[in-house]
């Protein structure tokens, strides 16, 4: 039952100006949120006076969006990519601030009526906020997200198409402001609700107080002395990963025990096997592709546990060992290339037509494509990831997402932090609405002025849009709850590679803005509940989200465009000097899976007669698996950790692989159960101090050294060579073991 503070007005909230008791977990019982871990970390006061929209927040702000964007898209298109996140421009920023702070003048400034300073005094935490909240959009285009710069490299450099400068800009733009519009949207649903927590925010939280709050005299070191001496450790000890020793990245010591025998490297390799017994004491290879196990909930790495035994250590075994299913004695078990059924390397050049279409007698003449066994069953276990998904939310969650749309929030709990916020304007809701039909006409108007270059139809762009619409909401529950978020790439490019086979563009394109606007959507709720736990007014959110992906956006395409221009041969392997580092890995993905899904398309590969026709039934056994656990926890209320089982999240365990390996998710398990099973029961009160500002510090002490390490040395090509230099010491781990196949290096078969 709801307390009776959970209808004060809000003048009657808590005070708000800083309180050090209240600081220390001293708000009242019946306000505090409800979830521990926010509880434990987030700050329960507010004091709105203190200055947020400066001259200091604007341009720190976007010079850190420009920096890492120019940095994320350069790093992007090179043999090792590198991401760099917006934890180096957060930590930078605080020095650049007190600089500035003390040397700017603080009289005041006349403009359009108003005045202003350029120096309002301290810098605050707030300020650091918004700086950290607009260079993050720097990471959003040029890092881990810059599909839409993805598809213009693939269009420009692999299709070779004269794509027009204009088109190319809208694309990138329209693609992220659709995202912000969906955002908008859904902000009732995924940044007001308690429970919608959004845990990787947490530690954001942590490392603001650690950097601008005196800690209160208790024993062991201050949060800011620990932050610093385990940046320094992580920084100097990546130069061994990074550098001097990269075996530790996948220390595969199995191989080195059976060095002859192809099973045991197929079972103990890191790189390209099951990684049995392998591991990596690499913080980067940890962190890879789930992102810091220090800030996921330990629910939450369970599940992921669970879906990742049973898949690799279960299920691929037995598909490739006892059922030789898909014939996959014929492939390495773990690879990302594609194959033809002599166990060789798929050449699609010889089934394009010059239009860039699929050949169809050159294609039937040449043979089928085939997969490794454990990418083909990672592409199934996304079949079941997505219908699990919609089915597992409209179960948990569907009573209390049709109550918020119905009586319009009225039935969201509000916490302390909720009420803190009603001291400020909401941004009305028709501001992000006019941002997303704008964006939706202008996408629109793209497939009608530059239908030759895009491919896509009007009809596809809102068949895109519709898609979106039905599943940010539903992946958006997940990853405020669990940190995971599950993705549907692959649904996107199935469905519409059934509807319009043969194009590879159209599906490229389709696939930005079905799903990846919902990337977006969702990077930005994540930023709108920062705000909220640090109090920072809506609307001041709601312009430094927009300028920053404005500004990031275009110089991310520039940046782009010019490589694209300037540098012979970017992304054209063979074409290029062997020791040239344009090789683009992530783009020749994409441009590998517009062969999969729009070229060939996937009723060749999933469909009647289809070699992977039967992973389709994935669709139906993903939709029927949250139904028992629901179930379950309806009959046993009193059993709390029966809705705790997330089939989402346990299918999330196979996710990512390749490029993943299993090293990289066990690595990352094993440390999550440590630090969020043992340390938080058993020593709650270090947890609660120093967890995530350790997973702040391991952060950027790796990012700074990495970026340090490939300026200083790797981009001059002083590259070391010796035997710990090496990643996995399995040369036998990617052979096949079909009789008669012939592979360069492996032994055959009789």
């Amino acid at each position: 039952m709801a307390s009776k503070a959970d209808h004060l007005p809000p003048a009657a909230a808590p005070h708000h100006h800083s309180d050090p008791e209240k600081l220390n977990g001293h708000t009242p019982n019946h306000d505090r949120c409800s979830v521990e871990e926010v509880a434990l970390v987030v700050p329960e006061t507010d004091d709105p006076s203190l200055p947020v929209m400066t001259f200091r927040s604007w341009f720190l702000g976007l010079a850190s969006c420009t920096i890492l964007i120019f940095l994320n898209t350069f790093f992007i298109y090179r043999t090792q990519p590198l991401t760099i996140s917006a934890i180096l421009m957060q930590i930078a920023a605080l020095p650049a601030g007190k600089l500035m702070a003390a040397t700017l003048p603080d009289r005041k400034f006349g403009f359009m009526g108003r005045t202003f300073s350029l120096n309002p005094g301290p810098f605050n935490m707030k300020e650091h906020v918004i700086i950290t909240v607009i260079a993050n959009c720097g990471v959003s285009f040029g890092g881990g997200d810059a599909y839409s710069i993805g598809a213009i490299t693939v269009m420009k450099a692999y299709y070779k198409q004269s794509l027009n400068f204009l088109c190319a800009l809208l694309l990138v733009l329209t693609t992220q402001i659709v995202g912000y519009g969906w955002a908008g949207m859904l902000r009732r649903y995924l940044v007001d609700p308690v429970e919608m927590w959004w845990p990787s925010n947490v530690a954001q939280v942590s490392l603001f107080r650690a950097l601008h709050e005196k800690d209160i005299k208790t024993q062991g070191m201050t949060r800011m002395r620990f932050f610093l001496v385990f940046f320094a450790a992580s920084f100097a000890y990546y130069a061994f990963p990074g550098y001097l020793f990269p075996i530790l990245t996948f220390f595969s010591w199995v191989c080195w025990v059976w060095p002859h025998s192809i099973t045991a490297q197929q079972v103990g390799s890191g790189y390209h096997g099951l990684g049995v017994g392998a591991f990596t004491l690499d913080w980067a290879g940890i962190s890879a592709y789930h992102g810091s196990p220090l800030v996921t909930p330990w629910f939450s790495i369970l599940n992921v546990g669970v879906g990742f035994i049973m898949f690799v250590y279960i299920i691929v075994p037995l598909c490739y060992w006892k059922f030789n299913t898909f014939d996959a004695h014929k492939f390495p078990i773990f690879s990302s290339q594609l194959f033809t059924s002599s166990g060789h390397k798929y050449d699609t050049t010889k089934i394009l037509t010059p239009q860039y279409d699929l050949n169809i007698p050159a294609y039937e003449s040449y043979g089928k494509l085939y997969l490794s066994p454990l990418f083909a069953l990672s592409i199934g276990s996304g079949f079941a990831r997505f219908s699990a998904t919609l089915v597992h939310v409209a179960l948990f969650n569907g009573s209390d997402i049709w109550k918020q749309s119905k009586s319009a929030v009225k039935n969201v709990k509000l916490d302390i932090h909720a009420k803190l916020m009603k001291t400020y304007k909401e941004v009305p809701q028709w501001w992000y609405l006019i941002l997303l039909i704008g964006s939706v006409v202008l996408s629109l108007l793209m497939t009608f002025v530059w239908k030759e270059d895009v491919q896509l139809p009007w009809w596809g762009m809102l068949f895109a849009f519709a898609l979106a619409f039905i599943v940010t909401l539903p992946i958006g529950v997940i990853q405020a709850t669990t940190n995971q978020q599950p993705g549907y790439d692959i649904i996107a490019q199935f469905i519409f590679g059934y509807i319009l086979p043969g194009k590879p563009i159209a599906n490229l394109i389709f696939k930005i803005y079905g799903r990846i606007s919902t990337i977006h959507a969702l990077s930005f709720l994540s930023d709108l509940k920062l705000g909220h736990y640090m109090k920072i007014p809506p609307r001041s959110m709601y312009m430094a989200q927009l300028v920053g992906t404005l500004v990031a956006g275009t110089v991310n395409l520039a940046v782009s465009w010019w490589m694209l221009e300037n540098i012979e041969s970017i992304c054209d392997i063979e074409s290029q000097h062997p020791d040239s580092p344009w090789t683009c890995p992530k783009f020749r993905v994409t441009f590998d899976s517009s062969v999969i899904w729009g070229l060939i398309g996937p009723a060749r590969l999933f469909g009647p007669g289809g070699l992977y026709r039967n992973l389709v039934w994935l669709f139906l056994i993903g939709a029927v698996l949250p139904v028992p656990v629901w179930i379950l926890s309806k009959i046993f209320p009193e059993k709390k950790w029966i809705p705790l089982i997330n089939i989402p999240v346990i299918s999330y365990g196979f996710a990512g692989m390749p490029p993943a390996t299993p090293t990289n998710i066990a690595s990352w398990l094993i440390t999550g159960t440590i630090f969020n099973y043992f340390v938080f029961k058993y020593r709650k009160g270090w947890w609660q101090k120093y967890n995530y500002v350790l997973s702040a510090a391991l952060d950027a002490g790796t990012a700074f050294m990495g970026v340090l390490l490939f300026f200083a040395l790797q981009n001059e090509g002083r590259n070391l060579k010796w035997w710990g230099t090496e990643l996995d010491h399995c040369p036998l781990a990617t052979c096949p073991i079909a009789p008669g196949i012939v592979v360069e290096g492996c032994p055959v078969f009789k």
